[in-house]
């Protein structure tokens, strides 16, 4: 998960096939963003969490905003700044601030789970608080099922977890869906990669500094070779690719199928964290997650926000 944008649907041939680029870029977003929460879980089991949220951003920031610089594209005005720094504060700082550190405490595939609540918090937003949207009872019942699917998932559960930890995850979420909200009403950038680039760039330094403030920096870490190779992923087939992929399926695919991307990540995160990292898995998680996804899926085709998906 790594940037968010509201964007129109764009119109899809019915008679137009289907070729393998398109297959590749979903299973890339798909894949290996859901594969960026057991990337995290590593990391942060040996690299202090603002340490390496913010080393990720630093580096796939800067190579992005100057790839779009060198290829001609305009740099951001004064108030296109102030936007891109309101904006990486919500989701880059206090989101990913609070995913790295909280993943040292709780199992990857829990965290996807929870994390998939984006959407569900900023349709919330819209709809209740900034009345963007209008109200409907299948927008109440989506948001109200999601979130008792979270609530199941927490409480009594037969493999508990930290409870502040997850709650940290839930307020950065809604750190993120806030800037989602925001982005609709504030100047920016007509390149979307150069946007993101440059928030990135900038939560990413502001996340460093956290590092600093915190302590995390007195010695320097030791990086091990296995979590070298988990913030490498996070930064090359994360925020790069992934993002690369995703921006190119924008441009040809309706929104509302690339926004799929939501309800598969924590299927792929599940899975990756119950065969690869030996994470717990009972039915009880099974269902509540199960719960969750369909909120997700309820409210990526409720006809009120067909078109105007909130990505992650």
């Amino acid at each position: 998960m790594d940037v968010s944008t509201v964007i129109t649907d764009v119109p899809w041939g019915r008679g137009r096939r289907l070729d393998m680029r398109v297959l590749l870029a979903f299973a890339a977003i798909y894949v290996l963003w859901g594969a960026t929460f057991l990337a995290i879980r590593i990391a942060v089991l040996e690299i202090p969490p603002f340490f390496s949220s913010g080393v990720r951003f630093v580096i796939a920031g800067t190579l992005l905003y100057v790839f779009m610089r060198l290829r001609g594209q305009p740099c951001p005005s004064v108030r296109e700044w102030r936007s891109i720094a309101t904006i990486a504060l919500c989701m880059f700082v206090a989101t990913y601030g609070a995913l790295f550190w909280a993943e040292q405490y709780v199992p990857s595939g829990i965290t996807s789970v929870i994390e998939a609540t984006l959407p569900i918090t900023t349709v919330a937003l819209e709809v209740f608080v900034f009345r963007q949207q209008p109200f409907r009872w299948r927008t109440l019942a989506a948001v109200a099922l999601g979130f008792c699917g979270v609530a199941w998932l927490l409480i009594r559960n037969d493999q508990p977890f930290p409870g502040l930890p997850c709650m940290v995850i839930l307020a950065g979420g809604t750190a993120w869906s806030l800037g989602a909200v925001l982005t609709r009403s504030m100047p920016r950038p007509k390149s979307l990669p150069l946007a993101a680039g440059a928030q990135m760039m900038l939560g990413g330094a502001v996340l460093l500094a956290l590092s600093q403030a915190t302590g995390e920096l007195h010695s320097f870490p030791h990086i091990s070779l296995r979590a070298g190779l988990a913030l490498s992923y996070l930064i090359v087939a994360g925020s790069l690719l992934g993002f690369t992929a995703y921006v190119w399926l924008l441009a040809r695919m309706p929104a509302t199928q690339v926004a799929s991307h939501a309800y598969v990540n924590p299927l792929v995160a599940v899975a990756l964290g119950y065969f690869v990292a030996g994470e717990a898995l009972t039915m009880r998680m099974i269902l509540a997650s199960a719960m969750v996804l369909a909120s997700v899926l309820l409210i990526l085709k409720t006809p009120d926000v067909h078109g105007r998906r909130v990505t992650t």
